[in-house]
């Protein structure tokens, strides 16, 4: 990178962003005035009724911060970080475009995002990153790229979704690693966010400090001084703590998985069309889905209502064991659930529907670090810098959180002995 280019990048990063936006995280994000142009289309502001945790506000009723507030923090983030590299290296592979396009895909990353958090992560869909690429590419977004930020649309999609074909010659991958890693933005804000709201300590990070320690690594994106291992920590343990006390407490994964049962039960007898679940928000798709049009549906007004499941069953899940591991697949899981209901039925001599039982197993989590560490001007793999985060570790931290459970309504469950939804 030419002195010119990096000087007239630092003057972009320093003095094109003059519009605040209070934020009660990282208190004033900056936008420039094309970046503030794009936060009001309605296509962004639509992320403003979608609630970043879903049903966890019935469990933490100050988790109603939403996709916006988050898209936000993650483009904040991502201007601090492109400053930090700057002032360590020359060598950055950066042009004047190819940062705003990055800034760009950091704000509408979430652009596609499905409504209620990840209840409908399992479902055949596609996947959110390609509904914001689309997005992006379509119409008023792409003519605002261009003309509002002055970056190329297709840039910018191709960051956000990893699946697009990209030119031999481009800087791409290199924005992709920064903002899909294990310190990238999103989850830098995502953990603090989510734990302030939540009113939890587990996720605050030492974010400046992060973010200063910080190597640009000339094949894998990003690399972290030595003295910076402990902030890596620091975000993989508070990872691991978040998912236990949040994002799965029981009580949200009992939501998430009446969300899900309804919509698959939905999609399986054809009472709706596939497209029809893209581009909604919270609002928008429970009125989608009204309880007296289809008896699964009822499920989704329970979650409104705070009528949850109770759990059956519970073990740890056992990645050895073929039964479980079968049942880690949607259709496998219904033809159990309807199994269980039709001998629940006999044993209660009542009718029990296939969906008043549900199996929930979470997918399996990632606390891997494939980020090099700058030990004595050398780079070395995270695993071999000294890190407690050894296999082992990692290991029990996985099998700690991955538990198979069965719910049932609460009038059921009180009725029922965990021998009779064991399975076999």
């Amino acid at each position: 990178m030419s002195p010119t280019i990096r000087n007239a990048i630092f003057r972009h990063l320093i003095h094109d962003y003059t519009e605040p936006i209070r934020d009660p995280l990282w208190q004033h994000i900056y936008l420039s005035p094309g970046i503030k142009r794009l936060v009001a289309l309605d296509s962004f502001q639509k992320l403003g009724r979608i609630k970043q945790l879903g049903p966890a506000f019935h469990v933490y009723p100050g988790a109603v911060h939403t996709r916006l507030n988050h898209s936000l923090g993650v483009f904040h983030l991502s201007r601090l970080l492109l400053l930090a590299l700057l002032e360590r290296s020359e060598e950055l592979p950066l042009t004047l475009e190819g940062v705003k396009s990055f800034l760009a895909a950091a704000l509408l990353h979430d652009l596609g995002h499905f409504p209620f958090a990840h209840s409908l992560k399992e479902l055949p869909l596609k996947e959110h990153e390609q509904l914001t690429a689309e997005g992006l590419l379509s119409e008023p977004l792409a003519t605002a790229l261009r003309d509002w930020v002055g970056c190329s649309p297709e840039i910018v999609a191709a960051i956000v979704d990893e699946h697009m074909d990209l030119p031999e010659e481009t800087e791409v991958p290199f924005y992709r690693r920064l903002l899909s890693g294990v310190l990238d933005p999103d989850k830098l804000d995502y953990l603090n966010r989510d734990a302030f709201f939540c009113g939890v300590p587990y996720g605050m990070q030492d974010t400046q400090f992060v973010l200063h320690k910080m190597l640009p690594h000339p094949t894998l994106g990003i690399a972290v001084e030595a003295d910076g291992v402990t902030a890596v920590e620091n975000v993989l343990f508070s990872k691991y703590l978040m998912y236990r006390t949040v994002y799965w407490h029981r009580a949200v994964r009992i939501a998430t998985a009446m969300i899900k049962q309804a919509v698959y039960s939905g999609m399986i007898d054809k009472k709706f069309k596939v497209e029809d679940l893209y581009w909604l928000d919270d609002e928008e798709f429970f009125r989608k889905f009204p309880a007296d049009s289809y008896a699964p549906f009822q499920l989704i007004e329970q979650v409104v209502h705070r009528r949850l499941y109770k759990t059956a069953f519970e073990a740890s899940f056992d990645p050895q064991n073929l039964t479980h591991t079968r049942l880690t697949q949607l259709e496998n899981r219904n033809v159990v659930q309807e199994q269980i209901a039709g001998r629940l039925s006999s044993q209660l001599k009542r009718t029990v529907y296939p969906y008043e039982v549900l199996i929930d197993i979470p997918e399996p989590i990632s606390f891997e670090v494939d980020l090099p560490i700058y030990q004595q001007g050398n780079y070395v793999p995270f695993t071999e810098s000294g890190s407690v985060f050894s296999g082992p570790v990692v290991k029990g931290f996985t099998d700690s959180l991955r538990k198979l459970r069965i719910y049932l309504p609460a009038e059921l469950s009180q009725k029922v002995q965990e021998q009779d939804t064991k399975l076999l």
